[in-house]
């Protein structure tokens, strides 16, 4: 026999005993997820877009903020916030960072969701941007306007014409993705659109834009949150309360590591570190005393219930939802009271 033959028969001997072993059951690898199983060991499937007031969720990853307060996070990036919009109700995530509109207008198709979380209000990063020769709403009429249908820059656009007395009937409206839709009003193929921020850097890029209005405008119609199914509320509330932790102490860390966390925000925007920076004004991160005062009773658009209810009506009318959802079952403030209640000081 051969030194050839004889590594041939070694190397068919080596390939049974590989198949072999692999082909016999691993008690470990196999076992079922039961009662033995810690959930908290399953990665919660946490879906985040393109928004100032989400893009600390990316720092949270990179300083490894999720480990630290004992919850496994798989953090799942959506170039389309619509996308991350329609995972969360497919049940392809467990949460999601989302506006309360859309938030409202997901429940009220059956989607079982809740607000545990007021992330930020915009204040002036969700715009509406025109070409010149645009200098009203009512110069709006027969124009054509783009934007994301069905979500906030739709809804702002939507509040912005009924404030001038005109409807979406009243102008030529262009339904396309938020980058699309960017791309396309620079490109001069519409006359106007409406994007939030980083997308708002490349709409005014356009020569002799300009915003005609945006979310300052309008105060408090339009918070941002973390939204997770109640299927996770039920079996992991203690992971919910991590995630809750997790953000606020992600803040701390902004605030003693700004220069870190703006290079890590930016990267993730993919605009510079001095273009982030102008989207600071257009944001208002809540704090957790400003999130336990929202989630309070009241009677402006400073309070989730009220603010809830008027845009449910709102919604109803525009006809971007077919029935007002129950509201009272979409906010719980049960995990930021907690965190309070063990940061008093």
């Amino acid at each position: 026999m051969n030194i050839r033959k004889l590594t041939s028969l070694f190397t068919v001997f080596l390939l049974s005993l590989v198949i072999a072993v692999s082909c016999t059951p691993n008690p470990q690898s196999s076992k079922p997820l039961n009662s033995t199983t810690p959930v908290s060991t399953v990665p919660i499937q946490l879906g985040f877009s393109a928004w100032p007031g989400w893009f600390p969720w990316q720092v949270s990853q990179e300083q490894k903020l999720f480990e630290k307060n004992k919850v496994n996070v798989d953090l799942k990036w959506f170039d389309g916030y619509l996308d991350s919009i329609n995972a969360l109700r497919a049940g392809q995530l467990n949460a999601n960072t989302q506006t309360l509109n859309d938030t409202i207008s997901s429940v009220a198709a059956g989607s079982d969701q809740v607000i545990v979380l007021i992330n930020d209000n915009s204040t002036g990063n969700d715009k509406i941007i025109v070409r010149e020769g645009i200098n009203s709403i009512a110069d709006l009429k027969g124009k054509k306007v783009a934007a994301e249908e069905g979500t906030v820059d739709h809804f702002l656009l939507l509040l912005g014409l009924k404030k001038a007395g005109l409807t979406q009937a009243d102008i030529q409206f262009q339904p396309l993705e938020t980058g699309a839709a960017a791309a396309a009003f620079v490109a001069g193929q519409v006359d106007a659109v409406g994007v939030f921020a980083p997308f708002t850097t490349k709409a005014l890029s356009r020569s002799n834009s300009k915003e005609l209005f945006s979310s300052k405008d309008f105060p408090g119609a339009i918070p941002d949150h973390l939204v997770v199914s109640r299927k996770l509320i039920n079996e992991r509330p203690q992971d919910v309360q991590a995630l809750v932790n997790t953000w606020f102490a992600t803040l701390d860390f902004i605030k003693t590591n700004r220069d870190k966390a703006y290079e890590i925000m930016a990267k993730r925007a993919g605009v510079s570190v001095s273009e982030y920076k102008t989207y600071d004004a257009g944001t208002k991160i809540f704090s957790i005393q400003e999130n336990l005062q929202a989630f309070s009773p009241g009677q402006n658009m400073t309070s989730l219930s009220y603010a809830g209810g008027e845009i449910s009506k709102f919604l109803v009318e525009a006809g971007l939802s077919k029935q007002a959802p129950n509201l009272k079952q979409i906010f719980d403030d049960r995990f930021v009271k907690a965190y309070a209640a063990q940061h008093k000081s």
